[in-house]
């Protein structure tokens, strides 16, 4: 009958590995070369970052870094100034429908560059100091 404790592979499956450096026809280094980690014992299967310099070389350097953090869009006051009337609300979707910015995503933000003589609410933007000084001095409102 056939148990686990009786089980034999099938004979000649079943390969004895190559004795190397034991004497015969591989002496001297044994086909592991000279010196270095692969010659010693154990060091075949422990060896670590291999193909990583080739990995390193291959990936193209270029000076500076891609920064992470999100970044608004921005527009002037001037640009607000030519494109609205008085008292009109301002939010990032007007902005983005009078086709002032490219992308409401990352947000909006507002700067102080330019004069302003028309009095606007602006809701939902950030807004630098000097834009909001500027806003608030033409008579407008920032929420």
């Amino acid at each position: 009958m056939l148990n686990l404790h009786n089980l034999k592979s099938a004979k000649g499956s079943r390969k004895k590995g190559k004795r190397v450096g034991r004497g015969g026809k591989r002496g001297a280094y044994s086909g592991r070369g000279m010196k270095g980690q692969k010659a010693r014992s154990g060091g075949k299967k422990g060896l670590q970052l291999k193909g990583l310099k080739k990995m390193i070389q291959s990936i193209p350097k270029k000076r500076g870094f891609k920064s992470m953090r999100i970044k608004p869009e921005i527009i002037n006051i001037i640009k607000l100034d030519e494109k609205f009337k008085d008292n009109d609300k301002i939010t990032p979707e007007i902005l983005f429908k009078k086709g002032l910015i490219d992308k409401i995503k990352n947000g909006v933000k507002i700067l102080g560059d330019g004069e302003l003589k028309k009095k606007l609410i602006i809701e939902n933007c950030a807004v630098s100091k000097t834009a909001q000084e500027k806003i608030e001095k033409a008579g407008g409102k920032v929420k």
